[in-house]
């Protein structure tokens, strides 16, 4: 039996830049009422500028197994390096390297409880304009969110959800 060795992208942490995650949810076509929706990026200011931004991401994502492209559900996958903590209204991305948080929104939170998983894209596409801790406004979010060019250059994954256990 031959197999093809897993190589591991080269990854440079320092080259990530500033990382932000964002929730929201909203309809999905599934009609299973609202999706829960997390969105990864990058500001693009890592040490190498927006290129190596986007090549550093591209490379968390696939050694972490995210290929970029493709839709990944770990809701079918027990010890996924991916996962999803929600707990007092905070919604906590951890994988390798990265431990990203975000306030979530009721809605979102109820829909997370409702469905038991959240729809995360990890995108390699940098959102420059976009500053950390401030709002974001509806129609910004949804023109960078729903662009191509984001979408395509993302990793997709069904997360389920987790609590802490008392």
């Amino acid at each position: 039996m031959t197999s093809t060795p897993t190589e591991n992208r080269a990854f440079r942490a320092i080259d990530l830049g500033t990382l932000a995650v964002i929730a929201w949810s909203g309809e999905h076509p599934d009609e299973a009422g609202d999706m829960p929706f997390l969105l990864a990026y990058s500001l693009g200011d890592g040490a190498g500028g927006q290129e190596a931004s986007t090549e550093a991401v591209r490379a968390l994502l696939e050694n972490n197994g995210l290929p970029v492209g493709k839709v990944v559900d770990a809701t079918r996958k027990p010890g996924f390096p991916v996962s999803l903590l929600v707990e007092a209204g905070q919604a906590v991305v951890n994988m390798p390297y990265l431990n990203a948080q975000c306030v979530a929104p009721p809605e979102w939170l109820a829909a997370a409880a409702e469905r038991g998983y959240a729809y995360f894209v990890f995108t390699t596409r940098p959102w420059t304009s976009a500053v950390p801790g401030s709002p974001v406004a509806e129609e910004d979010l949804a023109s960078f969110a729903g662009d191509e060019a984001t979408l395509t250059g993302a990793a997709h994954c069904l997360l389920p959800v987790r609590k802490l256990r008392v």
